[in-house]
Formats: structure tokens, C-alpha cells, sequence
């Protein structure tokens, strides 16, 4: 037996497993954001296009021209669905992964596990919103119009208050640690609670039909917010480390920069005193 492994200085038995938990971090937070983002719009813009420019029916609008549109658009209605049902998928990956990273960065709090829930939350009702939009291009669900309007009642509800509530949760639980622990820059963070609050706040459209407003206005936010916090959260502890000494090294100069003027004139008032 070599003398390094009896001394200890030698690499350690559990050195390579700890390399290698620290290689398993999952796809980078970011990457995904971007994926999920980009399959969601190319859902909606898609949806329009093949509608030739025709936005899909408001559900408190008219029967009769909601089914006239649905039967007129099947195609879209179709390609809108399958699309919003595959950006579910990143989503869900999406929050697995920052709430893996946040245990592993030493977020003991619930905040990781509120990750966990209102990602996979928003991934199950952006699932359930595609897949009951795919139905809607069905043409025996599209001969029943009662049906239709029943479908298209759920198709908003869980891809409109549904999801976007559940994705305000996903965007509190990276917030809140982010700022408490300066996992996050300060302003990125406290904006993140802001958007947060207005995607909770879109629940009120259960009640007042007005506040399906805040649905875009959150949910769009929100996804910025997300791409924003992937690409700047943290891998491992050791970089917020260095992160908080880099401001306390600035700290420190910015103050001793600025007493230096102070102490050379103290100085120099002291032989004209004496």
C-alpha cells in the first residue's frame, strides 16, 4: 500500500462519485426554457396562420361562430394542439431539474419543492389543454356543438387560469430562494415575485371575465422570466461563494476609495496643529 493512501494525500476513494454526482446536473435550465417557449408560440402562431390569420374564437363569444370557426380550421385547431401538448414536456423537465439543483445548492426550504409541484402542475394542465384542443379537431366532436362548446370551456381552463396560475407557483418557488439565498441578482428575483403575484392574480378570471387580460400578460412574463433565472441559476454552491466575495472585495474598495481623500487631509491639518 502506498504511503499517499495511508497519509491521505492521495485522491480519496469518494472522490470520483463525487465527481460524478456533481456531472449528473441535468440539461441546463435555460436550454429547456427556450425549448418550451419556442414549441408554445410556434403553437400559437402556427394556429393562426393555418387559420389564415383567423385567432382562435374568444370561449365567451358566440356559439355559432365558435363551431363555424372550428369546423371551418380543423387543421390548425390540430397543429396548435399537438405543439402546446409537446412544450408540456420540456416544462415538466424544466422543473425537475431546478428543483434537483436547488436541493443540491442547499435550499432546505419548501421553495424547491414548490418548483417541483408547479412546474409539473403547469405541465399537466398545458398537456391537458393540447390534447383536449387535438379533440376539438376531431370532426364527430365537431357535428356536436353543445360538445364543442364544452371542450373549448376546458381547452381554456386548464391552458388559461390552470396553467398560468400553476406557472406563477413554478416562478415563486425560484424567486423566493433566489432572493433570500442570492441565488439570484436581487432585481431579477424581486421582479420575479412581482410576476408571480399578477399570474396568481389571473385566477380571477373564473369570476370576472375582464381578467382573462392579466392570462397573456402573465404568462408571457413569466416565460422570460424563466429563460432569464435557467441561464442564471447557479450550478454549485461554490459560485455563489465567489459571487458574494467578488461584492464584498468591491465593497471594501468602493470604501476604502472613499475615506483615502478623507484620511490624507487629516493628515495633512495635523503639522498645522501642532
Amino acid at each position: 500500500m502506498s504511503t499517499e493512501s495511508w497519509t491521505g494525500t492521495g485522491p480519496g476513494p469518494t472522490e470520483a462519485p463525487r465527481e460524478r454526482k456533481e456531472a449528473q446536473g441535468g440539461p441546463p435550465p435555460g436550454v429547456l426554457a427556450v425549448v418550451f417557449t419556442a414549441l408554445f408560440l410556434a403553437g400559437l402562431v402556427l394556429g393562426t396562420v393555418l387559420a389564415d390569420g383567423e385567432p382562435f374564437p374568444s370561449p365567451f363569444g358566440d356559439t355559432d361562430e365558435i363551431v363555424a370557426w372550428f369546423r371551418a380550421h380543423p387543421g390548425a385547431v390540430q397543429v396548435s394542439g399537438a405543439l402546446q401538448f409537446a412544450a408540456s414536456v420540456p416544462l415538466a423537465v424544466y422543473a425537475a431539474t431546478v428543483s434537483a439543483r436547488l436541493h443540491r445548492l442547499g435550499v432546505r426550504a419548501p421553495g424547491a419543492t414548490i418548483v417541483l409541484a408547479g412546474g409539473l402542475l403547469a405541465s399537466g394542465f398545458l398537456a391537458c389543454c393540447g390534447l383536449v384542443g387535438w379533440t376539438l379537431s376531431r370532426t364527430p366532436v365537431l357535428e356536436l356543438p353543445p360538445l364543442v362548446r364544452a371542450l373549448q370551456y376546458l381547452a381554456f381552463g386548464t391552458g388559461g387560469p390552470g396553467h398560468v396560475v400553476a406557472l406563477g407557483l413554478l416562478v415563486a418557488g425560484i424567486a423566493v430562494p433566489g432572493l433570500l439565498a442570492g441565488l439570484l441578482p436581487r432585481n431579477l428575483a424581486v421582479t420575479g415575485l412581482v410576476l408571480a403575484t399578477l399570474a396568481e392574480l389571473s385566477a380571477l378570471t373564473l369570476f370576472l371575465d375582464g381578467a382573462a387580460l392579466l392570462l397573456p400578460l402573465a404568462r408571457f412574463t413569466c416565460l422570460g422570466w424563466l429563460i432569464a433565472a435557467g441561464f442564471l441559476l447557479p450550478r454549485h454552491r461554490s459560485a455563489i461563494r465567489t459571487t458574494r466575495t467578488d461584492r464584498t472585495t468591491n465593497l471594501t474598495a468602493n470604501r476604502t476609495t472613499a475615506t483615502a481623500p478623507t484620511t490624507a487631509r487629516a493628515r495633512g491639518r495635523a503639522p498645522e496643529e501642532a
